[in-house]
């Protein structure tokens, strides 16, 4: 069973490969991908793989934007950390789809799955459409509950300047203070305001509020200065380099 993985955080692609043994599913990985560009290059430069396992948020936009550029006959398992109104797009859908952290016994019923209905995982071109539709529909949410004290408290979207991941702890920071978020740093930006905030990176989302100056970097990434940077460096990721710099002029 040859396999490709299109996951753009390192650990959780060996971790979906150790899964896949401990489930007795013998297969080659062809290729592990990370970014939407090289996707659609290795798609349109190689055969068609048994099965596809595709994360949603890659390190330079939404996998569904594959689908928008080329034709995939491949069977597909989704993996996802979105919230809940995504993974209802998938059920109503029938789309086959691993909520991260994966279990075990899931990943198993999607394998049964898949071996039962070779196609279950193709979807057509007009369902992808609307999922991406779904997944990039503006944003209402105007504040964040964050933990201050012993108890919690509503602080405005507009007070923050940026976000980090830190030891699978999301921290918020404003002008004067720094919070503890209580969500994963893709969940959270998957709510955000997309013309106001952008994750340059796994870790780190910014508001565009904040940026003081940008500065070319080695590789071809992007260093930014930002209000309050505390003890952070902000480097955007070089897939991301150039649609961070469309993202800063619209």
């Amino acid at each position: 069973m040859d396999i490709l993985i299109i996951e753009d955080e390192i650990r959780a692609a060996n971790q979906l490969q150790n899964m896949l043994k401990t489930c007795g599913f013998e297969y080659r990985l062809l290729q592990h991908i990370d970014t939407v560009e090289d996707s659609i290059s290795w798609f349109q430069t190689n055969k068609t793989p048994d099965l596809v396992f595709m994360d949603i948020q890659l390190a330079d936009g939404l996998s569904f934007e594959i689908f928008q550029k080329i034709e995939v006959e491949a069977p597909i398992i989704f993996t996802t950390a979105f919230d809940q109104y995504a993974i209802q797009a998938f059920k109503v859908n029938s789309v086959d789809y691993l909520l991260k952290p994966i279990q075990k016994e899931e990943l198993e019923g999607a394998l049964q799955k898949f071996t039962k209905t070779k196609d279950s995982g193709i979807i057509p071109p007009t369902v992808l459409k609307q999922l991406l539709g779904s997944l990039q529909a503006p944003k209402k949410r105007q504040g964040l509950l964050v933990k201050e004290g012993a108890g919690f408290v509503q602080v405005p979207l507009s007070d923050f300047l940026y976000f980090y991941s830190q030891e699978s702890v999301t921290f918020g920071i404003t002008d004067s203070k720094r919070y503890i978020v209580d969500e994963a740093i893709d969940q959270l930006f998957s709510t955000l305001e997309a013309t106001e905030f952008y994750k340059i990176n796994r870790g780190q989302v910014v508001s565009k509020k904040a940026i003081l100056r940008i500065d070319p970097y080695f590789n071809h990434r992007v260093k930014l200065t930002l209000s309050n940077p505390r003890d952070q460096e902000f480097m955007v990721s070089r897939p991301k380099t150039s649609d961070f710099k469309s993202w800063l002029n619209s």
